[in-house]
């Protein structure tokens, strides 16, 4: 069984427009479209397609929209008592596939349906392959929680990926000495942000065909005590890196339609080929594949097996000779 963890789950509504956003306009959508979501359910969501028994793990009242939407939806979940309503987060997405995203900061989680939260995941720990952490944290909930959730799986046979950002990830890799997880997901400004390095300038350089500057940054938290570290670079690719070496996967040329979803699928496709038994090149080609499928669908949609297009990433080996100090 594969556990996703979605703290701060959310109704994730997107409006299409068939012309460039502008500011103080008038705007006519094309569509729109309602989904569970929160980025821990988008895993889920996109395992569940490729049949692999999944559970997604949310803190939502019984009443929520989000309960209704997701037996719709035919996710495996199950929810932890919690006041408050699921939060509504707007994606608007043009038609070149420019994605703006107005996510809200959701309903306080008190200490008690924390604890609750908390206690249903370790419940998994000694029968999920993989537990999966994502997404923010919601009001009420303290920054070191992933961190500290992570420590205690440490001694689990589980395997742990967490995919968060700002304050969150600040605390978790202050942890890596200790309670690394088995994988974490950063984009190029999340990994630039935990090493003191420019984002513009980690993603310019894959641009332009060296992932060097990844490699080093990712590397620099190798040596913190990470494990393995899965960057994400949008059209440019991903990187991954762990202690036995570094791979860097090209994407199928695609045409954008939205960018929900696509690093939450990404995730998931290395969780589907892990579980799978692949080596490390495949995780990530995988990984790509599904994050390109799932940026060429509208919405939020998220891509089946049939629309993923595996032979179409191309994987090769950063050698440590190719990597400049």
């Amino acid at each position: 069984m594969i556990v996703t963890v979605t703290p701060n789950p959310s109704i994730d509504r997107t409006v299409s427009l068939g012309a460039p956003l502008t500011r103080g306009a008038v705007h006519r959508v094309t569509s729109t479209t309602n989904e569970p979501g929160g980025k821990g359910v988008n895993v889920a969501r996109a395992l569940g397609l490729a049949r692999l028994d999944t559970v997604a793990v949310l803190p939502t009242a019984d009443d929520d929209p989000i309960v209704i939407a997701l037996r719709a939806a035919g996710v495996n979940f199950r929810s932890v008592p919690a006041g408050g309503v699921v939060r509504t987060n707007l994606t608007i997405t043009e038609a070149d596939g420019t994605t703006t995203k107005l996510n809200e900061p959701g309903a306080p989680l008190d200490a008690a349906a924390l604890d609750a939260l908390t206690r249903t995941v370790l419940s998994y720990a000694e029968t999920a392959s993989w537990i999966v952490l994502s997404g923010s944290l919601p009001p009420g909930v303290p920054d070191e929680w992933y961190a500290e959730v992570v420590a205690r799986l440490a001694s689990a046979p589980c395997q742990v990926a967490v995919d968060t950002s700002e304050r969150p990830l600040d605390a978790l890799a202050a942890g890596f000495d200790t309670a690394a997880p088995d994988l974490i997901k950063p984009n190029a400004e999340e990994l630039a942000g935990l090493v003191g390095a420019s984002p513009e300038d980690l993603e310019s350089a894959v641009v332009q065909g060296d992932p060097t500057p990844v490699i080093v940054a990712a590397n620099q938290l190798i040596a913190r005590g990470a494990k393995t570290i899965l960057v994400t670079l949008g059209a440019a690719g991903a990187v991954l890196v762990d202690g036995g070496g570094s791979w860097m996967a090209a994407p199928p040329p695609i045409t954008p339609r939205s960018t929900v979803g696509a690093g939450d699928s990404s995730l998931a496709g290395y969780v589907r080929a892990a579980v799978g038994g692949a080596e490390p090149p495949r995780r990530l080609q995988m990984a790509v594949a599904y994050g390109s499928a799932a940026a060429a669908l509208p919405g939020s949609a998220l891509p089946a097996p049939s629309q993923v297009d595996l032979n179409a990433v191309r994987v090769h080996a950063i050698t440590p000779a190719t990597i400049r100090p």
